[in-house]
């Protein structure tokens, strides 16, 4: 594949992902892409490694998960519709189909004991004993300005993600950027999805457009209202104090999970340091209503 077939994909995902719940079709993605309809079905599964349909639907299915789980006072059938289905029997079958239970079910089940992908990893268990009976601190509730970035897209929540940290410093160093404002894009909810699925994407904000896009491309990441929690900690125990904020704060914070990703803000990038150290802040997306 291309740098050019790269380029243009990621400007699909950048679309898909700015609000997983509106209607995505084909045919309108392949118009982001440039494709024709046909190519463009061939060059995002060559790129991505699933087609466009499975990518959506694993993608709604996994924002649904966390609407079910985190905002209570909205019936299945609103939530379905937020995915884009216009019936609980689509949306039911859908659902059972990606976690193997019913939307209702899995909305009775305790996170607490559920058995979390994440504890899979041995290095994140021990940080999530480590946290487990952390008093989260106070958030700040805050309208964030939308931020230019240039960016690398990553699959998996584990050391691999300094990869891409490693790529996007040595474009900032050889188009001689500042690499000082970094920013870390959360897809998904390690919660319930497998570590090695999960969608991470390294950020640095850019003052001024990309000339040539590839591996790095350019995005804006979405502003709004958002809960910002400072986190610290090392390795291992950043994904449980994220889960903590999901599991503990949002449900009776009185706000709505929106659909555009978390994101952190790093002051100290555990990725980049020896000592795997981290200092950032956590901006979780959300709404009134």
């Amino acid at each position: 594949m291309s740098q050019q077939q790269v380029s243009r994909i990621n400007d699909v995902l950048f679309y898909i992902h700015q609000d997983i719940s509106r209607e995505l079709s084909a045919k309108e993605l392949a118009n982001v892409a440039a494709y024709s309809e046909q190519h463009f079905h061939r060059i995002f599964k060559n790129v991505v490694g699933e087609s466009i349909h499975q990518y959506i639907r694993r993608t709604r299915m996994e924002y649904a998960a966390n609407q079910l789980m985190f905002d209570t006072k909205s019936s299945v059938l609103e939530i379905g519709n937020k995915c884009g289905f216009s019936s609980v029997s689509s949306f039911s079958r859908a659902f059972k189909a990606t976690f193997d239970m019913s939307p209702g079910a899995w909305r009775k089940h305790d996170l607490q004991v559920a058995e979390k992908p994440y504890l899979k990893d041995s290095e994140v268990a021990e940080g999530y004993h480590r946290v487990e009976k952390l008093t989260l601190p106070k958030p700040k509730i805050v309208e964030v300005p939308h931020r230019f970035a240039a960016y690398v897209r990553h699959e998996g929540y584990n050391r691999t993600i300094r990869n891409a940290w490693l790529v996007l410093k040595a474009w900032a160093n050889s188009e001689n950027r500042d690499l000082s404002i970094q920013y870390g894009l959360h897809h998904s909810n390690p919660a319930w999805v497998e570590l090695d699925k999960c969608r991470y994407v390294a950020c640095i904000a850019i003052d001024k457009p990309l000339k040539y896009r590839g591996v790095v491309n350019q995005m804006t990441i979405p502003g709004g209202l958002h809960a910002v929690f400072r986190l610290t900690g090392v390795y291992g125990e950043l994904l449980p104090q994220i889960s903590i904020v999901l599991e503990k704060w949002l449900p009776t914070s009185g706000f709505k999970l929106r659909s555009t990703p978390a994101y952190v803000h790093y002051h100290q990038n555990h990725f980049l340091n020896h000592e795997e150290a981290f200092e950032l802040d956590f901006y979780l997306p959300i709404s009134f209503l």
